[in-house]
């Protein structure tokens, strides 16, 4: 008999929930969604408090929520990811970084690539990941450029303004001819109306994430999506 799969999602932002409930919408599935800003406001603002004492954050965020009867988890921010020691946990369910099938993409390109962030403070974490995931490759060849004074945009709300300043920039790489991809799941909408108006493509983390989850947790595509 099927069950639908029950899904606890953490991030560092409210916005991200309406990506992902969107990208899943073809599926039947339940959300649970986490939203934790306090930590990486912690972690940037209050030097005693240490790499050890967000990890310990972390793990106990990750406890609390296997605790509520889900399927799977999914942590949205890399900087999450960055804090979390899965050897200090023991939980029966996967835990799915949205990270790791978008590595997975960028790895798979040989040539040189430009890879664009809105906010300087996932940087860090996310090319130290990228690096020791592309060991598997050989290495990858990637420029970081982050869009400067963009990020503040998406944090007053203005989602719009915030959208277009990513669209404006991957404009100016229309004779580009590296691949180009976006490292942050608050800069998918803006990357998917930039290939509408060109029609080139750019890796970002969201489908890769869809692919992934949806064959490792065999997700079911809801009844009235079946018969469209």
């Amino acid at each position: 008999m099927f069950m639908r799969k029950k899904i606890a999602c953490l991030h560092a932002h409210h916005s991200n929930i309406e990506y992902i409930e969107k990208a899943f919408s073809p599926f039947d599935m339940e959300w649970l969604h986490f939203v934790d800003s306090g930590l990486m406001h912690r972690v940037a603002s209050d030097e005693t408090f240490t790499f050890s004492d967000a990890s310990k954050k972390v793990k106990e965020q990750m406890e609390w929520m296997a605790e509520c009867n889900v399927d799977a988890i999914l942590i949205t921010c890399t900087n999450y990811i960055t804090f979390l020691n899965e050897e200090q946990l023991s939980l029966s369910m996967p835990i799915i970084k949205i990270d790791e099938p978008f590595f997975e993409l960028v790895c798979q390109v040989q040539q040189p690539q430009v890879m664009l962030f809105t906010n300087p403070a996932t940087v860090e974490g996310t090319m130290k990941r990228l690096n020791a995931h592309s060991r598997n490759y050989g290495g990858v060849d990637v420029e970081i450029i982050i869009i400067k004074n963009a990020f503040e945009l998406i944090m007053k709300g203005l989602n719009e303004t915030y959208n277009q300043e990513i669209v404006n920039r991957l404009l100016q790489f229309n004779e580009e001819k590296r691949q180009i991809s976006v490292a942050q799941l608050s800069m998918v909408k803006a990357a998917m109306s930039y290939e509408i108006l060109t029609g080139d493509t750019i890796i970002n983390p969201l489908q890769a994430l869809v692919d992934f989850t949806a064959t490792q947790l065999d997700l079911r595509l809801s009844i009235e999506k079946e018969h469209i």
